[in-house]
């Protein structure tokens, strides 16, 4: 099925072999000509529905629901994670939390997902929006549309504590790489280390941890959360060699849906001229200033 109601068409049947009187022409031509106007009554609307692309208004359905339907891992921390009672937290689900209430939403329901399904997820209307450290990329835009950063990220090689072989990424080459799965990592550790054995989970947590345990010689991951792993897990892992990547990350949604992004926008912006970002991320992320990281972001890195 191709999602539109199944329309009743009644047809002329059995009259193939037979002659029609002048008058008896004019009736059927009317018939067919009222037939025709109602059945385009019917289609129109519904084509134009099936056409839209993202401008059905995100926005407004959420706010006619009451909910903002919000995808993340629910296991990268401190980005996003769950606590005790499976609620969602983290810098993640603040900002998450935060933008809702600033859009007008009353609830936010939380989906869990992966890197490897947030586009696809977009696409298929699983979720009205992904804040979860997506990287804003060139191929990712192809697909979905981003918001204005609302965070950075530096990705760093991290091993195990009693590595000494491994210094920097010229020492990778052949070696067992963790990395999640649809991640830009992911993709640097395909195409930029020779001879990698690129080993992929669902989520960071789960590739540091193998690496802890010696089933991997590397992970490429978000320093705050392999130094957050490290401290709060006891996973005996370091960072390793300068920064393998900065990243500018951003919000992901529908295609077209510019209403919403307008007003994604705005509330991102006042939540770095208010301070409320920075209080977030001094909160999760290192006491790290996300706000004064995100005024020296150009345009042209994002854009």
């Amino acid at each position: 099925m191709d999602g539109h109601p199944a329309v009743g068409v009644r047809r002329f049947v059995g009259v193939a072999n037979r002659t029609f009187s002048a008058v008896e022409r004019g009736v059927h031509r009317v018939r067919v000509t009222a037939v025709r106007a109602l059945l385009m009554s019917v289609l129109l609307p519904l084509m134009s529905l099936g056409c839209s692309s993202g401008d059905d208004d995100v926005l407004a359905r959420a706010r006619a629901s009451g909910t903002l339907r919000v995808a993340l891992t629910e296991a990268n921390p401190p980005w996003n994670f769950l606590d005790g009672g499976d609620h969602p937290v983290g810098y993640d689900a603040d900002v998450a939390n935060e933008l809702a209430r600033r859009l007008r939403i009353g609830r936010v329901d939380f989906v869990g997902s992966d890197f490897a399904s947030f586009v696809g997820g977009i696409r298929a209307d699983r979720f009205d929006i992904v804040i979860s450290g997506q990287t804003i990329t060139a191929r990712r835009r192809t697909q979905v549309d981003f918001s204005r950063p609302y965070a950075v990220n530096e990705v760093s090689i991290f091993i195990r504590q009693d590595n000494d072989a491994i210094a920097g990424v010229k020492d990778l080459a052949g070696k067992k790489i963790a990395v999640s799965e649809g991640t830009t990592q992911a993709d640097f550790a395909r195409t930029g280390i020779p001879e990698a054995d690129v080993r992929t989970y669902k989520n960071a947590t789960l590739g540091l941890t193998d690496l802890a345990q010696g089933r991997a010689d590397a992970a490429l991951i978000s320093r705050f959360q392999g130094v957050y792993l490290a401290q709060n897990k006891g996973l005996p892992v370091k960072p390793v060699g300068p920064t393998l990547q900065r990243e500018v990350l951003g919000m992901s949604f529908r295609k077209g849906s510019l209403p919403f992004k307008q007003a994604v926008d705005q509330a991102i912006n006042a939540m770095i001229a208010d301070g409320t970002l920075s209080t977030f991320s001094r909160r999760w992320l290192n006491g790290i200033d996300m706000a004064a990281e995100l005024r020296e972001v150009q345009a042209s890195q994002y854009s």
